[in-house]
């Protein structure tokens, strides 16, 4: 059986915020420990509906040896250092866009989602929906990267408009502008009407 690293267990036990672990993980390294078991599995699933499985293990631990390097600078001012780490691996991700884009092509084509290939609870989706599916990675694939990263971040990272703010490090305004333009592309290429609200 496997041991916490010492003082991992104190950290969480006291429910400090992510700005108070990651303050004290400067002269204590093993608390950082508790940052990664606080945002490693919902930013592995993010990672894994973006670039597929098999490149989510690399990118979460290229984002986390990258925060781990770089905590000196956190901005201690920030409680959850969820945005600033989806922002990370946005970056990374980045740097692998074409792979993304060339899955979501596989995906349009091929109707069987690579993020979820093998998981039996989700391979049973109905037909229809595999058809949207499709019609949906093609459309992802046709987006710019940044309006693809700020929808992405809003809807499958499941962040607020501030936090994908702060992760792609824009104005808010500017996060706005791109999911409202990603939103409208997607409603064309899937043929929804237009909606009103944008929010």
């Amino acid at each position: 059986m496997a041991v916490a690293p010492p003082g991992t267990e104190a950290a969480s036990s006291t429910g400090d915020d992510d700005a108070s672990l990651i303050e004290r993980s400067r002269s204590e390294p093993e608390l950082f420990a508790a940052i990664f078991d606080r945002h490693a599995g919902p930013l592995r699933g993010y990672v894994a509906r973006r670039l597929g499985p098999d490149a989510a293990d690399d990118i979460v631990a290229d984002t986390f040896l990258i925060a781990f390097r770089r905590r000196g600078g956190y901005d201690l001012s920030r409680t959850d250092a969820g945005p600033w780490l989806y922002g990370i691996a946005t970056n990374l991700i980045g740097e692998r866009r074409r792979a993304e884009v060339r899955m979501y092509r596989a995906y349009a084509r091929s109707g069987t989602d690579p993020a979820v290939e093998g998981h039996a609870d989700q391979v049973a989706e109905s037909v229809s929906a595999e058809a949207e599916g499709t019609r949906l990675a093609a459309a992802l694939a046709s987006l710019k990267k940044r309006d693809r990263d700020a929808l992405l971040l809003f809807t499958w990272g499941d962040l607020s408009y501030e936090e994908v703010a702060r992760a792609l490090d824009v104005p808010i305004g500017t996060v706005r502008s791109r999911l409202n333009r990603a939103r409208r592309k997607l409603r064309a290429a899937l043929g929804s009407p237009t909606s009103t609200s944008e929010d």
